[in-house]
């Protein structure tokens, strides 16, 4: 709750909601209604946090902590590569992801459809 209410929250988190359009909250304990959605693989948990908390190695995060590299969408038609482009806009992923409705299923699937979307693997390629 304190997280939740809480100006240390940061603005970069993302915001998913359940299939009732309930904002999650974020939790570590047994039963988090966000770990039981990537809990099973290691590789999906560890993008979906990076994405949670936009770390993700993509320009939006290397603008902020690596000025000097390259910031540009691969797509080319985006100046700066941000985590809504990527879940919401870019074409190079497919259109899974359902922009009206944030809901942590359609993020799990996104992910798992887009296998290196938003992965260190995909910036060394």
């Amino acid at each position: 709750m304190t997280f939740q209410a809480s100006d240390d929250r940061g603005c970069n988190f993302l915001d998913l909601v359940d299939e009732d359009s309930n904002l999650l909250e974020l939790s570590i304990a047994n039963g988090s209604l966000w770990l039981k959605h990537f809990g099973h693989s290691n590789s999906l948990c560890a993008r979906a946090t990076r994405v949670i908390v936009n770390h993700a190695p993509i320009g939006e995060y290397r603008l902020r902590f690596f000025p000097r590299e390259d910031i540009m969408c691969p797509c080319d038609e985006y100046p700066i590569e941000t985590r809504h482009h990527i879940l919401h806009e870019c074409k190079r992923y497919n259109n899974y992801w359902n922009p009206w409705r944030d809901s942590i299923g359609h993020f799990v699937l996104f992910l798992e459809f887009n296998g290196n979307v938003l992965s260190f693997t995909e910036s060394i390629t």
